[in-house]
């Protein structure tokens, strides 16, 4: 599947290992980064997505997607995202892929644009039958590369891991690398990661904004024990 991402906004959090180690697919460990595991809440408008490399599906292709994520890694060292939550407001979208074990929530999402009154860019999300709620915002500072370790480490995500059916797979991704830039939180009112079983305190650690990058996913793999 080909598809864009665009207007990514990051936001991270340390957590500890053990915590991020109860919601690993059997085969991986959480991926550490200076002694801690890190839970992400990010959105990003999805655009142009479609099978191979044709066109975007018309409708289904294009929507708001807000995620809450960890990060694994296997034995051998192959790194990888690890979905607690992804929200949606595409019906069809998340029915296809909840059957495909990937735990996609329908929400009414919603895209923030920063304008010259309002600066901020984000995202808002309300669950349907009154589920949790997110509003979250940053002003990019476009003039201030992010290159370092740690922007990479949570940013530089080519697969993920997920169960299905009692396995464990690794679907790849290749992209370029995401044109990374720090960026001031404006707005942050979140009860996701609370929803996926976590929790977190005070501002996050890490704040980043992307333009965006065209993505496509491979045929996965499963791990063998």
């Amino acid at each position: 599947m080909d598809q864009r991402w665009t207007d990514a906004v990051f936001l991270h959090w340390r957590i500890p290992v053990g915590a991020a180690a109860a919601f690993m697919p059997p085969g991986v460990v959480p991926d550490e980064f200076d002694g801690s595991a890190w839970v992400g809440l990010i959105g990003f408008r999805m655009q142009q997505a479609g099978i191979g490399r044709g066109p975007g599906v018309p409708f289904f292709g294009d929507f708001n997607e807000i995620n809450v994520r960890l990060y694994s890694r296997e034995p051998a060292g192959t790194r990888g995202v690890v979905f607690l939550s992804l929200d949606a407001d595409r019906l069809a979208v998340v029915l296809a892929a909840r059957a495909a074990g990937i735990p996609y929530v329908w929400s009414h999402a919603r895209f923030r644009r920063g304008g010259p009154e309002d600066p901020s860019t984000g995202y808002s999300v309300r669950r349907y039958r009154r589920g949790a709620t997110s509003d979250f915002a940053v002003v990019p500072a476009l003039d201030d590369v992010a290159a370092d370790p740690l922007s990479i480490h949570l940013t530089a995500r080519f697969g993920l891991h997920s169960r299905f059916r009692g396995r464990t797979l690794y679907i790849p991704n290749t992209h370029t690398a995401w044109p990374l830039f720090r960026a001031e939180l404006t707005v942050l009112e979140d009860g996701l990661i609370s929803a996926a079983g976590l929790e977190v305190a005070g501002p996050p650690e890490s704040v980043l904004f992307s333009p965006g990058v065209r993505t496509q996913f491979g045929k996965p793999r499963v791990l063998r024990a």
